[in-house]
């Protein structure tokens, strides 16, 4: 087995990309941030994999200060393939604060990494990935429409955005950084708000579109207006637009957080695989 980091984006996605479109939508989060990689939106990547005898085993992404996403290709290979990518990691002396990857796959990557350097884990998120092809028709809307952002929204936009990360428990992001990430976001037309009687009440974003499929994210609705079904309705309409370009929509849940679970199915969501987000000791 060999362990090969790979400075050019357009390099690793020539090796990645192949099996990555083969299961375009379980593994749509590593396939949309490499997509923006090469795009140049982030800087300094860490993009490596394992290969045998020309065979793809496994592929590892990282956008510091973001997770390492890693993928075993071959899972009779995994305990092979976390001691080597383990062993390399340490050797390069790159800092990892935590992983996200299948539930399986991420334990026994993250007890090998205890073993090996003495930092613990905990569980940062325990998510599961949903993919929506249609939505149910029979659903019930709640008063109101959709449209998209616009500049002028940009302030209530900001400040959700730091009360979304408040409530999942995410690290907080500096204001500037925040009013950075919106521009980006309205400038691109990603965010979805769903409008009652001239109040905004839950907003939606689309994000890392590949080529079939397409994340919806940042779901939110401020406290004062939850339990009226805004956040399922907003999702409900925003994920029907994006079926109108993209064959498929996928969100990640909360597996903790019974009715976010709960309204995504109601609304067609079907669970593809349990992921996990865990964290190392600093």
């Amino acid at each position: 087995m060999k362990f090969q980091r790979y400075e050019n984006a357009e390099d690793f996605a020539r090796v990645a990309t192949p099996f990555l479109v083969k299961y375009e939508d379980k593994f749509s989060l590593f396939f949309g941030v490499l997509q923006a990689i090469k795009d140049g939106k982030y800087e300094n990547p860490y993009m490596a994999t394992i290969e045998e005898d020309g065979e793809l085993l496994a592929i590892f992404q990282m956008t510091p200060p973001h997770p390492l996403n890693i993928i075993f290709v071959d899972n009779g290979r995994m305990r092979d393939c976390i001691d080597l990518s383990i062993d390399e990691l340490i050797r390069q002396s790159i800092p990892i604060n935590s992983i996200i990857s299948v539930k399986e796959w991420a334990y026994a990557f993250a007890q090998k990494w205890q073993e090996k350097t003495g930092q613990s884990f905990s569980v940062l998120m325990d998510q599961g990935l949903y993919r929506l092809d249609k939505v149910e028709e029979s659903l019930e809307m709640s008063p109101g429409a959709w449209r998209y952002a616009t500049k002028d929204d940009a302030l209530l936009i900001e400040k959700w955005y730091s009360q979304f990360e408040e409530d999942t428990g995410l690290p907080k992001t500096a204001l500037v950084e925040v009013k950075n990430k919106v521009k980006a976001m309205l400038d691109a037309n990603e965010v979805f708000l769903w409008e009652n009687e001239g109040h905004i009440v839950s907003m939606m974003k689309k994000a890392r579109p590949t080529a079939h499929g397409v994340t919806v994210s940042l779901v939110f609705t401020p406290k004062e207006e939850r339990k009226k079904g805004y956040a399922r309705t907003m999702v409900a309409a925003g994920s029907k637009e994006l079926l109108k370009e993209f064959q498929f929509c996928v969100l990640y849940t909360d597996m903790l957080n019974p009715t976010s679970n709960k309204i995504y199915q109601e609304i067609g969501y079907q669970k593809l695989i349990d992921s996990v987000h865990l964290g190392f000791e600093k």
